[in-house]
């Protein structure tokens, strides 16, 4: 009887570890996006200690430091924070998370350094990259795949507490089994 148990137990378990493919792809996404941010920052900042550093243009490199500020707000609002999305709620929605993308891409694009040809090319790479996903949060929030991916969360989420609920149902069974086993003899 105890080996039907374990049996059952090993099946279930092979089932319910098959992971959605959609939420792997969406969290992938993410995770792209999120270095996208990243590379944002990076070029932000190298552009802004230039600006400060050669003294030529200190309002270039104060906005510089803004865009650090929201590249690095972007990045973190793909981490899905539960505090973000508190903070912001308007992150939680695909098309507002893309929004807030494709402004940091142009806030990036914007006044490019021309002395630099490398640091150009950079900070073109970086903003095209990231107004792309923007672009594509914005039209998959339009597709209410933003939703649809929640929905799955949840089920992914209430699925993996049934599964523990019926874990911990399964190990006080079996605790109280071997107490009245003991109990009797």
């Amino acid at each position: 009887m105890a080996r039907d148990r374990e049996e059952q137990g090993a099946e279930g378990s092979g089932t319910r570890s098959r992971p959605d493919a959609f939420l792997i792809v969406c969290r992938t996404f993410s995770v792209i996006t999120g270095a996208v941010a990243l590379l944002c920052v990076a070029v932000n900042v190298l552009s802004a200690v230039l600006s400060f550093k050669n003294g030529y243009d200190i309002f270039g490199g104060i906005f510089r430091c803004y865009v650090v500020l929201i590249a690095l707000f972007v990045a973190v609002a793909e981490t899905e924070w539960s505090l973000i999305f508190k903070f912001c709620r308007i992150l939680e929605y695909w098309p507002g998370r893309g929004m807030l993308q494709i402004f940091v891409a142009v806030m990036t694009r914007a006044f490019p350094d021309f002395e630099r040809r490398d640091l150009m090319l950079l900070q073109e790479i970086a903003c095209y990259l990231l107004l792309a996903c923007g672009f594509i949060y914005v039209i998959s929030g339009v597709l209410c795949i933003g939703y649809l991916k929640r929905k799955r969360q949840q089920r992914e989420t209430s699925r993996e507490q049934a599964v523990k609920d019926l874990e911990q149902l399964e190990r006080r069974r079996e605790e109280l089994q071997a107490l009245l086993l003991a109990e009797r003899s």
